[in-house]
């Protein structure tokens, strides 16, 4: 009987764009990501969009979540998003976290975030809308 080809893991790259530096929440949701079996790279704190988009192809990643409190994701995350773009590193979904007010969430979502998670957001919840987004429900 033949094995059935095994799929390789989900690669996410998980970044803190800006000065933000509460890196707590986003370790969470990196190590969740990697229990549920992901291939989780972690880019940490203080990065700028150009050294996100820059892991993001280098790494080769199905999907990018980024962490961001400091108030500056209306300036951080259409620069990531336009670079994404521009740099043509192909349709790779992006995903936010943090405190991001509802009007600014719309905006983000119109310019092509695919899912925002505020505070108290399951971590179950997560993994699933990772899947999701990369087309990977197993």
């Amino acid at each position: 009987m033949p094995s059935a080809k095994k799929r390789p893991p989900i690669r996410v790259l998980i970044a803190k764009p800006g000065l933000d530096g509460h890196d707590r929440g986003a370790k969470v949701v990196a190590r969740a990501l990697r229990d549920a079996g992901m291939e989780v790279i972690y880019a940490g704190l203080r990065q700028t969009p150009e050294a996100i988009v820059q892991a993001a192809m280098e790494e080769d990643v199905d999907i990018v979540g980024l962490s961001i409190l400091s108030g500056a994701h209306m300036a951080l995350i259409p620069k990531i998003l336009e670079l994404i773009r521009k740099e043509g590193a192909g349709p790779i979904p992006v995903f936010v976290g943090g405190i991001i007010p509802d009007e600014d969430a719309r905006r983000l979502r119109k310019l092509g975030v695919k899912a925002i998670f505020g505070p108290g957001a399951s971590l179950q919840e997560i993994v699933e809308s990772a899947k999701r987004l990369t087309g990977r429900t197993s």
